[in-house]
């Protein structure tokens, strides 16, 4: 098993949520205005899930060629707010072999600065 090198992210904005929005077309108030994430019961507003996904893709486009890339699955495990800090781990699980090709398969993670997952995800690459 190989561990990658780790991804790490500024804190997580109010403004950056604003800009998400206006680069994804996701205007669902519960990520950028306050009252409407509170009276949601959401204590606030709330990252979007894709931009958390985008710093996993972030990440394997740092360890691996685009061209590379054959798969990447994620499932959401938390909740991000702004203030908090992300970092995006990785590791490299195993080899297998699809259709001739030699491929590498692994984890990726996105926590928290408390270890907490937000995020969890599998991919395959071409082996090089």
């Amino acid at each position: 098993m190989e561990t990658l090198p780790s991804l790490n992210k500024p804190a997580i904005t109010h403004t950056q949520l604003v800009r998400y929005a206006g680069a994804s077309g996701d205007f669902n108030p519960i990520h950028t205005v306050v009252p409407i994430g509170e009276k949601a019961g959401l204590g606030g507003v709330i990252a979007h899930g894709m931009l958390i996904m985008g710093f996993a893709g972030q990440a394997l486009t740092q360890w691996f060629s685009r061209q590379d890339l054959r798969s990447f699955r994620v499932r959401f495990a938390a909740i991000t707010r702004p203030g908090e800090v992300l970092t995006v781990e990785g590791k490299i699980d195993g080899e297998t072999e699809k259709d001739g090709e030699a491929r590498l398969i692994g984890q990726l993670f996105v926590k928290n600065e408390s270890g907490e997952v937000k995020l969890k995800g599998q991919f395959e690459v071409a082996k090089v």
